[in-house]
């Protein structure tokens, strides 16, 4: 017999009261639960966690490049819904578990292209991370389902404890082993007006914004759907009547280079200078304005910048006497570091940037000494030996009275907004250097991007992003792309550099007000808790 779907849904979320052989299995044969195995007992059925995983896979739809919100609000309703009803709260941990696993999964599919690049070597790699890595994230929703559903009373509560957890789970992403908040929950907003709420609150107070929609008519029943597409609405209609911040009369022109070289090739010695020429070729290509800085991303230099003299002369030559910020590896002692030098006209160096949150396995590997030894594994980003050392910290770079001081930031450094508001003092604008070539072409670079422009936000303050393969982009005080190179294009890009916004809430206190309501939520539901036990 079909079921309606209506009549499906309710036997997936009432396992045990809609199928008593179901109920059966779950009692030993003296009637007593057999629940406090874990693995036995608060397992919640395939058929639960492939729904589970499904309605992940559903919600991930709204990040970038898909950008379905549409799609990915519903789905999170479901999910809610789901936990709350889930028979214990061990089988809430595990529907958290494959509820996350589904949403990484999608969310992060670009993950196996670094290990495509050089295939031979790494490409034994992907069933693991495949595996480990939409799973290990999702071990942060697994938590925060169990606590819900172990402190909430309810089905109101433990929707509402849901989003609280999940909110929580989403921000530590960003902190927890080095931290790696790539895919909130609130980045579906980032293509919409309601990003603009980011100036206030943040990527978690979009989280918890984009939790509270899904969680009022999930936790309220339908009555409530209301207030949430009033809620919406509104955001909507604030962040579309926000304008950008008008140019000066004179602003300063700031060239972006994309030479396009695929990762494959790029450190080919037969291909290195042909990569090279290719750089310098596009700096010095005339204009009608002369840029007053030119960009080149990330590792763009194939040399060292170490005892390179002819090198720096030639990328000097390249600025056609502007200022060159070009992104180079270079060794100090026995340590290699990812480097932003400023090149000046005369061909000095007038200032340098070391990366230093980088990339765990990608740009360096724990315990990387006996792991080499070991396994012979090393960082498959860096042409240094076993990995890139860290740079001492954020810094702000001043460009002279003209363009100002910019913020650097090099590659995914863009996704942590905590680095942007421990620079030592506050820029005129950012500055990011990428090679999302590691990223492929079909989800990575749109997400990398759509980060860097939530940062803008978050700051009120203008980025300027060149990156090796795309997307290079212009991007406003308010994350609008004002002018980009689309991607896999080598071509450069001449543009005045937005002005700036006043500093932001956000800028000001950070996460500390967003933490402060979801606190003061917790308290609430806990004295609610309390008195329903009176």
């Amino acid at each position: 017999m079909i079921r309606s779907p209506m009549r499906l849904w309710k036997s997936l979320v009432h396992p045990n009261t809609r199928n008593p052989r179901r109920r059966k299995a779950h009692h030993g044969a003296d009637g007593t639960s057999i629940s406090r195995t874990v693995l036995r007992g608060a397992w919640p059925g395939w058929a639960l966690a492939g729904a589970a995983f499904g309605l992940g896979a559903v919600v991930a739809s709204g990040q970038a490049p898909l950008d379905e919100w549409r799609l990915a609000l519903p789905g999170l309703f479901a999910a809610l819904v789901l936990l709350a009803r889930a028979p214990s709260a061990g089988a809430a941990g595990w529907l958290g578990l494959f509820l996350g696993g589904g949403y990484f999964a999608l969310s992060l599919s670009w993950i196996v292209e670094p290990f495509l690049v050089e295939p031979e070597t790494y490409a034994w790699m992907i069933p693991f991370v495949l595996l480990l890595l939409p799973f290990g994230l999702g071990l942060f929703w697994a938590v925060a389902a169990w606590a819900a559903h172990r402190i909430g009373q309810g089905h109101v509560q433990r929707v509402l404890w849901s989003a609280l957890f999940l909110t929580l789970a989403e921000m530590a992403r960003g902190y927890v082993f080095t931290g790696f908040p790539w895919a909130m929950l609130g980045h579906i907003w980032i293509d919409t007006p309601i990003a603009q709420a980011a100036a206030f609150v943040g990527a978690g107070g979009l989280t918890a914004l984009t939790l509270l929609l899904a969680a009022l008519p999930a936790a309220f029943g339908w009555r409530l759907s209301g207030a949430s597409i009033v809620i919406l609405a509104g955001f909507y209609v604030y962040g579309d009547g926000l304008r950008s911040p008008a140019y000066p009369e004179n602003p300063a022109i700031v060239r972006l280079v994309q030479p396009n070289a695929e990762q494959h090739l790029k450190w080919d010695r037969d291909r290195a200078r042909v990569f090279f020429d290719r750089l310098t070729l596009l700096s010095s290509t005339p204009a009608e304005t002369r840029p007053d800085l030119v960009v080149w991303p990330e590792t763009s230099v194939p040399y060292l910048l170490n005892d390179n003299e002819a090198m720096v002369q030639a990328i000097a030559r390249a600025g056609q006497g502007a200022q060159v910020a070009v992104g180079i590896q270079r060794v100090e002692g026995n340590r290699g570091y990812n480097s932003l030098a400023v090149v000046k006209s005369d061909g000095g160096i007038s200032q340098l940037y070391d990366k230093h949150h980088l990339v765990p396995f990608g740009e360096y590997i724990p315990f990387g000494d006996l792991a080499f030894d070991l396994f012979g594994l090393s960082a498959f980003a860096s042409q240094l030996g076993a990995g890139y050392s860290a740079g001492p910290g954020p810094a702000v770079l001043d460009f002279g009275a003209r363009l100002g001081r910019a913020l650097p930031l090099i590659c995914y450094e863009a996704v942590f907004p905590q680095d942007l508001r421990a620079a030592p003092s506050r820029a005129d604008w950012i500055l990011q250097i990428t090679n999302d070539a590691w990223f492929g072409k079909l989800t990575g670079p749109w997400q990398h991007l759509a980060q860097a422009r939530l940062r803008a936000i978050e700051q009120g303050l203008p980025l300027l992003r060149a990156a090796n393969t795309g997307i290079s982009a212009v991007i406003d005080a308010r994350g609008r792309v004002a002018a980009y190179i689309p991607l896999g294009v080598a071509d450069f890009l001449d543009a005045p550099l937005p002005p700036a916004l006043p500093p932001t809430a956000y800028a000001r206190f950070g996460d500390a007000p967003i933490l402060v309501l979801l606190l003061g939520l917790g308290l609430a539901l806990l004295i609610q808790r309390r008195r329903g036990k009176a």
